[in-house]
Order: structure tokens, then sequence, then C-alpha cells
């Protein structure tokens, strides 16, 4: 079997279709499928379900995916080593990264990196937390650019540190929580009691999300098991705006609440006692048995100088 073999097969497995995996390899899709056909019959097993949904992968299938992922990842790895022998002058870094830490760290780490290695191709591929961790665990990418999850998903991705974002209530300038909230050393506003917030109504983020995973971790903590919710949404800069205008109180990220874009009133931000444990850890995910090429590597410092 080839390594275009290999690659044919992982992408029409990604794409449940050959029509989709034909357009992103730029191959015809008869020459495609007859590729594929051929490698069947040679193997003497099918390696796809043809169902009307699109093609799901037979078990030979699966062996065969989780293979030819195994064996291309092995041949980036030595391109890139052999890229690494060339002293960084060509190559390329395949990072993940969730769209809003995208916004707060690329720009600078880019130019950084850019300035050391300008030769060397970036590419970036934007997703969920969970998306990027699937990515990771199949060897897609070099390394993700994330938040720790409260518990690791994939026993083989390991998550380290870069720094701590501490998350911060979101209110009008006239809540009446606002006045009961009390400057504090060592907090950058003042802070409220997160028990004050029973029954007060709240603006959250969707479940799926993690800030909405720490959110809800926090309040737990503070002993509110009944929150009242007012609205849920995706978008933590229309959570932002909608608190601005007394809608509800927010529990967000601080970095995230400098995103915000200026439009109506300015909210009141409001610290949260750190017994708590309001905040999460920006953090490079990696595989435990993966490869790291000096390019990555550079790349991570300049994310973290």
């Amino acid at each position: 079997m080839t390594s275009r073999e290999l690659l044919y097969v992982k992408t029409i497995a990604e794409e449940n279709s050959i029509s989709k995996a034909a357009r992103k390899l730029y191959v015809a899709q008869p020459s495609l499928s007859q590729a594929v056909q051929k490698l069947e019959e040679r193997l003497g097993t099918p390696l796809f379900n043809r169902t009307t949904a699109g093609l799901n992968l037979t078990y030979a299938g699966e062996r065969y995916y989780h293979m030819a992922t195994q064996i291309l990842k092995m041949y980036e790895n030595f391109e890139i080593e052999i890229s690494d022998i060339n002293n960084l002058k060509t190559g390329r870094v395949h990072l993940g990264i969730t769209n809003h830490l995208g916004t707060l760290t690329l720009p600078l780490a880019m130019r950084r990196f850019k300035e050391l290695c300008p030769f060397v191709e970036v590419l970036v591929t934007e997703d969920n937390s969970v998306g990027l961790e699937k990515r990771l665990a199949t060897g897609e990418l070099d390394f993700v650019i994330m938040h720790a999850p409260a518990r690791a998903q994939h026993s083989k991705i390991r998550y380290k540190t870069i720094r701590r974002d501490p998350f911060i209530l979101v209110a009008a300038q006239d809540h009446p929580l606002v006045s009961r909230a009390a400057p504090t050393e060592g907090y950058p506003y003042p802070v409220l009691d997160l028990r004050l917030l029973e029954e007060v109504p709240m603006i959250r983020l969707d479940p799926d999300q993690r800030i909405r995973q720490i959110t809800d971790s926090v309040l737990r903590r503070a002993g509110l098991t009944q929150v009242s919710t007012v609205i849920t949404l995706k978008n933590h800069t229309t959570a932002q705006l909608l608190a601005a205008q007394g809608l509800g109180i927010t529990m967000v990220p601080l970095e995230y609440s400098r995103l915000t874009v200026e439009q109506g009133p300015p909210p009141a931000l409001l610290s949260i006692d750190q017994r708590y444990e309001a905040w999460w850890d920006m953090c490079v995910a990696t595989l435990e048995d993966g490869f790291l090429s000096k390019a990555d590597e550079l790349f991570i410092r300049c994310v973290s100088p």
C-alpha cells in the first residue's frame, strides 16, 4: 500500500463522502473511487459501507484508518526532522486553537515566530476544545492552545499550563448587587459574595462550552444549586452586552471581557473570591508519545515568552 492510498482512505473516512474527499484532495472523483475499489479488491475486503447517508468504515476500514493515521504521522514527523536538520529554514507548524484564544494570542505570537522563522509555514485550525482534542488525538495537529479541562478526556493528551485567567462577573452599572461588592486588595475589581446570586437572573452560555462548565462548577462551590437563568446563548460578547443593559448578570473570563465591543452603556465588572476557584488555565495540549519539532517548540515559547 502506498502513502497515497493511505491518505485517500483517511480523507474519505474523515469526510464520510467520496465527493468531499475528492475536492479536499484535488483529485477527480472517478479516479478516487477507482483507487479505493482497487485497494479493496487487493485486500479482499471492503473498507467502507456505502449508505444513503454517506460512507461509513467497516471493521477492516477502521483498522486501516488507524494504521493510515499512524503511518502518515510518521511520514510527517520524518519530514519535520529533516526540516530541523535544515535549521528551521523550511518546515511547517500545524497547531489548533480555540476561536477566542486565537484572537487574544495569535497576533503577537505569530509576529514573534515569523521574525525568527520567516520561511516556516504555519497552519492554524480553529475549533472548540472538544474538536481540537479529537484532532490532536488522531495526530492531525502538532499541538493545541486551549483551556485545560476539569478532567482529561483523552488519556494520551498532556496539558501544560501557560497562564491562569480569573473569571469575573458582568452586570449593569445600576444593578442592586453592584453596591454590595467590596473593594479588596489583590483583586482588580470590587469582590461580590457569590451567595448573593441566589435567585438573581443570570445570562449563561451553552452547556457544551467550557466557560459554562467553569461557571457551573464555581456556582456549585458557592452552594448555588438552583440558579435563575434568564437567557442561554453561545456568544460571550453578546452575554456581556446584555448584562450591561440590565437583563441579568453573567460570568466570563477577565481576558474575554476585554474583547467586548464598546456598544451601549459600560458594564460594571466585579471580582470573585479566590476560594471559589473561579478561573481557567490556558495551556498547551500535546500527545504523550507525540513528536514536537524545533519549530513547534519555538512557537510554543512565542506564545508564552
